[in-house]
């Protein structure tokens, strides 16, 4: 339970002990699916100059401000608190309840009126509304400080990960231009090789990023159509090959002969491209890729693959669906990646109402699993 502080400031002390005693006790729910609730700790100050004294020593979270009081008034409370910057909501309280009276009071910052004389229950409304009001200020502020620095952590890591390759492109054009490379046209073709493979790593990364923004704000376009997961299963294998082959890794699907869903092809074409390129890279030379299709409780697929890779530790696998999270150690250094694949693939599964999971040894392979139901 959280406890919002309350200053008082009325010039009559009958007042001040009354809307104390109502406050003390009194609790507000929030939210009644989480059940948030806050109480009151409840401070009295008898004059506007012993409310800014107090006030500048520790701003409360709610003021409940007299209009009308010897000395400063509350307008001058108000003013004076405007001009040193205390932003606390305020509830004026006054009997002489004008319309120029609100209007200035307004002005000069004043959230909410409370006319004189009020019942206790009067009072308990007029606070559960601040308090309410109060609450949603609060989580406006979070989520901005939130989107700033999700903002900030992704400009920085999408700097990381674009200077190591910019560099190196920038080093292999440096060797043409200086001649280090030699007139050999094999020594030429092999520095323009390295440089078009971290140009393409750029490119996967802007693709992959470009494709989480739109999936995360909702403006990817969708075509959901009858399709067949098996085709799309054998189009990420036909896209695999080559570089399976290379390292003698052997692909096998298992699968009916249709496997019908209703989805966006190209969505399964990520999906499917993505778990079987992983389980390619960061498999071992002569080791295998089995994907295995099987239709899933109450409708929908799922589908597995398995390698016999270099697998992962819980810990590794507990983190592996964030977003720009690639597990460095030293089997993975040289394996290039966004780090971006896998959270796309998780995302993606939810839009099916799916799930994306990973079972993992060290040592022995992993296996992915992407619920969809269609």
């Amino acid at each position: 339970m959280e406890t919002l502080r309350v200053l008082v400031v009325d010039d009559e002390q009958g007042m001040r002990l009354a809307v104390a005693r109502v406050l003390s006790p009194y609790t507000v729910r929030i939210d009644d699916t989480t059940g948030h609730t806050v109480r009151f700790a409840v401070e009295t100050a008898d004059s506007g100059e012993a409310a800014l004294e107090m006030m500048a020593a520790s701003a409360p979270d709610i003021l409940l401000l007299d209009m009308k009081m010897g000395g400063l008034s509350g307008l001058d409370v108000l003013h004076e608190m405007r001009a040193r910057r205390i932003d606390t909501l305020t509830v004026m309280i006054t009997a002489y309840a004008t319309l120029e009276t609100a209007i200035e009071a307004t002005k000069r910052g004043a959230h909410d009126f409370l006319p004189k004389p009020f019942t206790p229950e009067d009072l308990r409304v007029a606070v559960r509304r601040v308090v309410r009001h109060l609450m949603v200020q609060r989580e406006a502020k979070r989520l901005a400080e939130e989107k700033r620095q999700v903002r900030f952590q992704f400009i920085s890591v999408l700097g990381h990960e674009l200077k190591a390759p910019l560099a190196a492109v920038e080093g292999y054009l440096q060797i043409l231009k200086d001649g280090s490379a030699g007139a050999d046209p094999a020594v030429i073709a092999r520095v323009v090789d390295r440089a078009l493979v971290r140009t393409e790593g750029m490119r996967k990364l802007i693709g992959d990023l470009l494709n989480m923004t739109r999936i995360e704000s909702g403006q990817k376009r969708r075509e959901l159509v009858a399709t067949d997961l098996r085709e799309a299963a054998t189009a990420a294998f036909e896209t695999a090959s080559a570089a399976a082959a290379a390292r003698g890794i052997r692909l096998a699907l298992q699968a009916p002969d249709r496997a019908p869903i209703v989805a966006d092809r190209g969505e399964l074409d990520i999906i499917l491209n993505n778990l079987v390129s992983n389980a390619v890279k960061y498999n071992r030379d002569g080791g295998r890729v089995d994907v295995t299709l099987e239709p899933g409780a109450g409708g929908g697929w799922a589908i597995r693959v398995a390698d016999t890779g270099i697998g992962l530790t819980n810990e590794d696998a507990q983190r592996l669906f964030q977003d720009f999270v690639r597990i460095k150690n030293e089997h993975t250094r040289s394996i290039a990646g966004t780090g971006l694949g896998l959270s796309i693939v998780k995302k993606l599964a939810q839009l099916y109402g799916g799930t994306a999971t990973v079972q993992s040894e060290p040592g022995v392979g992993s296996t992915f699993t992407v619920t969809l139901q269609g």
